[in-house]
């Protein structure tokens, strides 16, 4: 199986064994991940990233206005003109959006489910730059691309663990340090969730950051509830026509309990409608504005691919897909369509594909199902027809 081939970018182990020793388990350095590592976007490119009203990014000064300060993009380039020479980093979100080849660089997590992967965050440093010691709730992998950055790793962590009061940043009042390494352009640290760092650049350097989607308990029954209510009837209401005489009135019975939590199971228990919430909350785009889609007739949309025209996907789409009984359903930017069982092997190729064009789309373009779907897919905006 190709989850037991070994490989070079998990420093020699297989998928199955990162997942089952390291996986939201304990840390893992691996040395030279990606060999010869050359970084596809330099210093200067990224800091013209943070110029982009589009963008998000953020500066941190350890010795600003005030103690780790934190300045929110766009920036201009006065804004770089004015730095200290040392003790600062700029964070730049979604640099895999903008740019391609840094996009290409997630075709190495594909033994990770796609729709778990948020962004790849590119961090600058000058001399000394970090972030201040602190903790994710999520995995995530930081690979060098240029540069030397030193990391300690300390304690685990929870909400109960002190802070610095500070308005913006959650820096950890108290770390532990433990393993401490330096990191050169290719190699790569795994850190699983609440696990304590604190990474400090040596001389100028660039880190990328690839997190993960994990949605909060909170979030996750904050954003279900609301969408289940969406579908109940408002005389949908607690009742109890088997009350029986009480003895004091003002006194709430366990059977009322009882009632309630079956009144909430009866809902929160339907499997479809919480897939359904589940696939359009993790393919949500970080920037929706993005994904615009594109006004053209069905028509002219076949023309296009008849006379060349080569489909990718939107570098702001998400896109997954799931069963639901005999049908499937595909899930694209926060929205999703019931879709018949034949078209199983379409939806694989819309998710995974480079390019889709009448090479590997013939046979779908003959079915009137699998034609309008990609159609509906370049109207929402996750497809679109490259320049190239």
């Amino acid at each position: 199986m190709t989850s037991d081939i070994p490989l070079q970018f998990l420093g020699g182990i297989s998928a199955r064994e990162f997942l089952r020793d390291y996986w939201q388990k304990k840390p893992l350095l691996i040395r030279q991940a990606i060999p010869g590592f050359e970084s596809p976007i330099s210093p200067d490119e990224l800091a013209g990233l943070s110029l982009e009203e589009e963008v998000e990014s953020r500066l941190i000064v350890e010795h600003g206005n005030h103690p780790w300060e934190l300045r929110r993009g766009p920036f201009d380039e006065e804004t770089y003109q004015n730095l200290p020479e040392r003790d600062w980093t700029l964070l730049v979100q979604a640099v895999d959006q903008f740019v391609p080849e840094v996009a290409e660089l997630l075709e190495n997590f594909r033994f990770l489910p796609s729709w778990r992967i948020d962004d790849v965050m590119i961090s600058y440093a000058a001399p000394g730059g970090g972030v201040g010691p602190h903790y994710d709730n999520y995995d995530v992998f930081l690979l060098q691309g240029y540069g030397q950055r030193r990391w300690r790793i300390g304690q685990m962590c929870d909400s109960d663990s002190p802070l610095l009061k500070h308005a913006d940043l959650r820096i950890l009042a108290e770390f532990q340090s433990g393993e401490d390494w330096v990191l050169e352009p290719g190699d790569m640290l795994y850190l699983p969730p609440r696990l304590a760092h604190f990474g400090t650049a040596v001389d100028d350097c660039m880190t990328y950051s690839v997190g993960f989607r994990a949605p909060s308990a909170a979030e996750v029954l904050t954003h279900f509830t609301d969408f289940l209510a969406q579908f109940l009837p408002d005389e949908e209401r607690y009742g109890d026509p088997d009350i029986r005489p009480c003895e004091d009135p003002h006194q709430i019975q366990l059977d009322a309990l009882e009632r309630l939590k079956g009144l909430i199971q009866e809902h929160m228990g339907d499997e479809r409608l919480l897939l359904t919430w589940f696939g359009q909350f993790m393919t949500e785009p970080r920037y929706p504005e993005l994904v615009a889609g594109a006004e053209m007739p069905e028509q002219d949309f076949l023309a296009s691919l008849q006379e060349g025209g080569v489909l990718v996907r939107n570098p702001s789409a998400r896109l997954a897909w799931s069963e639901v009984g005999e049908d499937l359903v595909l899930f694209a930017s926060g929205q999703s369509r019931l879709l018949p069982g034949h078209l199983r092997e379409l939806l694989k190729l819309i998710c995974s594909a480079d390019a889709l064009h009448t090479d590997n789309l013939a046979s779908w373009l003959a079915d009137e199902e699998g034609r309008r779907l990609l159609w509906q897919l370049l109207v929402q905006g996750s497809l679109e027809f490259t320049d190239d």
